[in-house]
């Protein structure tokens, strides 16, 4: 009999971490991200984030829609903002005023969403492929740069799905942020450009 009971119950319990796994999300990103801290190189920039990328709404699937695109303006604003100078946000290319300077539009390119349903494993996680057009203050292309960004929860316990998946898109926003950092000024485009121009710090 007491092995009865267990059963049943170990039966109602993968029932209910099914049907809170198949259940809809809207994910609303509440999360503040911190002012980088960095020295910023002696280049200019031009940040064009347009009304789609600022209002972005993910729908990775058709139970799920994550609300990005306040929380990634706000990240990749600081972000950017410690890898320049001077530096201004605009909605349009035709609103750059800067001269001589990179003119780089962010867009998203897909989002994934992955549930313990999917994968069996007790995490949820998320996929966001980041596009940065990179281009001179003149229109000329520099780059069109790939920045794909991951993020996952320690595990999924007592986590719904709305609060799992909106952990697993905050680690996958820093990500995105801790990769434009590090990675930016190694694209080889762009370091070139920087020698062309002789924009380069000493240091470097």
């Amino acid at each position: 009999m007491p092995t009865t009971k267990i059963s049943i119950f170990s039966i109602l319990l993968a029932v209910l971490f099914i049907s809170g796994c198949s259940t809809s999300a809207q994910v609303q990103i509440d999360s503040p991200f911190p002012t980088v801290v960095s020295k910023p190189k002696a280049v200019k920039a031009a940040i064009v984030f347009t009304d789609e990328f600022k209002t972005y709404l993910a729908t990775p699937n058709r139970t799920t829609s994550i609300d990005l695109g306040s929380a990634q303006t706000e990240l990749l604003s600081n972000a950017f903002a410690g890898l320049f100078r001077d530096i201004e946000f605009v909605s349009t290319a035709a609103d750059v005023t800067l001269e001589n300077a990179l003119v780089i539009t962010p867009s998203v390119q897909e989002v994934q969403v992955s549930t313990p349903s999917d994968t069996y494993l007790n995490v949820y996680e998320v996929w966001i492929k980041y596009n940065l057009d990179i281009q001179t203050a003149s229109g000329d292309p520099v780059d069109s740069w790939f920045m794909p960004a991951y993020g996952k929860t320690p595990d999924s316990f007592m986590l719904s799905k709305t609060n799992a998946i909106e952990e697993a898109t905050v680690i996958a926003l820093r990500d995105a942020g801790a990769k434009l950092m590090l990675d930016f000024y190694r694209i080889p485009s762009v370091y070139n450009w920087l020698v062309r121009e002789q924009l380069l710090d000493e240091e470097q």
